[in-house]
């Protein structure tokens, strides 16, 4: 599938000022790619699901590049675009059941769902800037439109921002979101993926982000190093990367460029 930009105005879900899509037009935000996937994975039915329906082991970028595609489609495309994106998703996930989940279970989708609001969120205000409580409000009310046409009911979002950060802390500590066996060697997949001839050693500052970004009660069921060394090299890219991405242009920083909106091209 592939993902063109064109020059019409918006007819999408979101108007061109809103917090969803200044924060979603940022590429530093691949940085937290890495880390909502090992959130999703950490939920036991979304890793068995994942792991049996898909070539995740084999080809784990993939399912990151798929979610990226969509996520930026219903984000920035017009109406149409929206649409098709959603109604390919959910056919998608039509297909995925086992004898314990259904991916279309609303309580997969909503976890799923979480993890990818609250990724936004971390890795914006960690590597581009803080954001003000209205704002961080608003990012999440309007995440509410996508969830709802990937199949979670109105009933099922968390009603507030606080809400939201109690249902993840929940999950976390007493709900279902544990780290299991399987979860963990999808995770290995994900930090150490096999990328052409590149040794693994060459993503070792990624698996450091990503580390660095995971709430602390999964990094440790990951089994994640995290010494001293670690967390230095971490403050310091804390430090750093923000000031690097502000002094990037626009044509380098985000995608797309404001006043463009996103197109859905024939699959392939």
């Amino acid at each position: 599938m592939r993902i063109g930009s064109v020059n019409s105005a918006s007819t999408g879900i979101y108007a061109e000022d809103t917090i969803t899509r200044r924060v979603n037009r940022e590429n530093i935000l691949l940085l937290g790619g890495g880390r909502a996937l090992l959130m999703q994975l950490a939920h036991p039915l979304v890793a068995q699901g994942v792991d049996e329906h898909s070539d995740f082991r084999s080809h784990p970028i993939r399912r990151l590049r798929r979610t990226i595609r969509m996520t930026m489609a219903m984000v920035f495309g017009d109406r149409e675009t929206v649409m098709t994106a959603a109604r390919a998703v959910n056919r998608a996930h039509s297909s995925v059941r086992g004898p314990d989940y259904v991916a279309l279970d609303p309580d997969l989708l909503l976890w799923v769902h979480a993890t990818l609001v609250d990724s936004a969120l971390v890795t914006y205000e960690t590597f581009v800037k803080r954001l003000s409580a209205d704002e961080r409000e608003s990012f999440y009310q309007e995440s509410k439109e996508i969830g709802r046409l990937l199949g979670i009911p109105r009933d099922g979002f968390a009603e507030t921002l606080a809400d939201f950060g109690g249902y993840m802390d929940a999950m976390m500590s007493s709900g279902p979101v544990r780290v299991s066996d399987r979860a963990r060697e999808l995770a290995a997949q994900v930090l150490r993926p096999r990328l052409g001839l590149l040794p693994g050693q060459a993503m070792i500052p990624l698996e450091l982000i990503t580390a660095g970004l995971l709430p602390e009660t999964l990094r440790i069921q990951y089994g994640l190093a995290w010494g001293r060394g670690r967390r230095v090299l971490f403050r310091s890219a804390v430090r750093t990367l923000p000031h690097v991405v502000a002094l990037t242009p626009p044509l380098l920083r985000v995608w797309p460029l404001p006043g463009r909106t996103v197109s859905l091209g024939r699959q392939t």
